[in-house]
C-alpha cells in the first residue's frame, strides 16, 4: 500500500542518517585512542561545545520533520469507498460491512483437522476479508474483552482494539492479492492463534461477492 511504501521510505531516511552518525562517532573515537594530543591547559571550549549541540538538533529536526509528516499520513482519511468493521474477541475476529445490507461474519483460524496444502499453515481462516484494490477503505477496530491489535505489517497497518473504544484507520490497497496478518497485543492463550487474512480483488469481483453473499 502507499502507506507501507512511506514507511520504507522513513525507514531508509533514518537509516542512512544514523549510519551516517555511527561512522562520524566511531572515527572520532579511533582516532581518540590513537593519538598523542595533549593539553594539560585546556579549561574550555565554548565554540565546541556550541556545535556539537547545533549539530544534533539539526540532525534530529531532518528526522522529526518527514516522522510528524507520515504520522499526519497515517491519519488521513479522504472519502472512504466502504467502513470495514472489525471486532476482537478471544480468539478470533468478527467482521461487519456495514454499508452492504450489514453483511457480518467470524473469521476462525483453520484449524489443522481441516488443514489442506493449499492452506497456510496458523494463517489461513475460513472466512477471509474480501477488499476492492485501488479503493480508499476505511477500518474500524474495537475488542469485546481484552486488548487486541489488528495489525497487517505487509499493509503498514496496526491499530490497537480496545474494549469500549473504537479506533480507525485507513487502508488501500493497489494490487490485487492476499496479505496475513495477526494480533499483536498478548492478550490470552490462544493470541497466536487469531490470524487476520485480506484477499484484495478488483471492484467487479468485489461487487459480485456482495451481491452473491446477500
Amino acid at each position: 500500500s502507499p502507506l507501507k511504501e512511506q514507511n520504507i521510505f522513513f525507514h531508509d531516511h533514518t537509516l542512512i542518517i544514523l549510519i551516517m552518525i555511527t561512522i562520524l562517532v566511531g572515527y572520532l573515537m579511533i582516532n581518540l585512542f590513537f593519538n598523542k594530543y595533549i593539553n594539560r591547559f585546556l579549561l574550555e571550549g565554548q565554540m565546541i561545545e556550541l556545535i556539537w549541540t547545533i549539530i544534533p538538533t539539526i540532525t534530529l529536526i531532518f528526522i522529526a520533520l518527514p516522522s510528524l509528516r507520515l504520522l499526519y499520513l497515517l491519519d488521513e482519511l479522504n472519502n472512504p469507498l466502504i467502513t470495514l468493521k472489525s471486532i476482537g474477541h478471544q480468539w478470533y475476529w468478527s467482521y461487519e460491512y456495514s454499508d452492504f445490507n450489514n453483511i457480518e461474519f467470524d473469521s476462525y483460524m483453520i484449524n489443522y483437522e481441516k488443514f489442506n496444502i493449499n492452506n497456510f499453515r496458523l494463517l489461513d481462516v475460513d472466512n477471509r476479508i474480501i477488499l476492492p484494490m485501488n479503493n480508499q477503505i476505511r477500518i474500524m477496530v474495537t475488542a469485546t474483552d481484552v486488548i487486541h491489535s489488528w495489525t497487517i505489517p505487509s499493509l503498514g497497518v496496526k491499530i490497537d482494539a480496545n474494549p469500549g473504544r473504537l479506533n480507525q484507520t485507513n487502508l488501500f490497497i493497489n494490487r490485487p492479492g492476499i496479505f496475513f496478518g495477526q494480533c499483536s497485543k498478548i492478550c490470552g492463550a490462544n493470541h497466536s492463534f487469531m490470524p487476520i487474512m485480506i484477499e484484495s480483488i478488483s471492484i467487479k469481483n468485489f461487487i459480485n461477492w456482495i451481491n452473491n453473499y446477500s
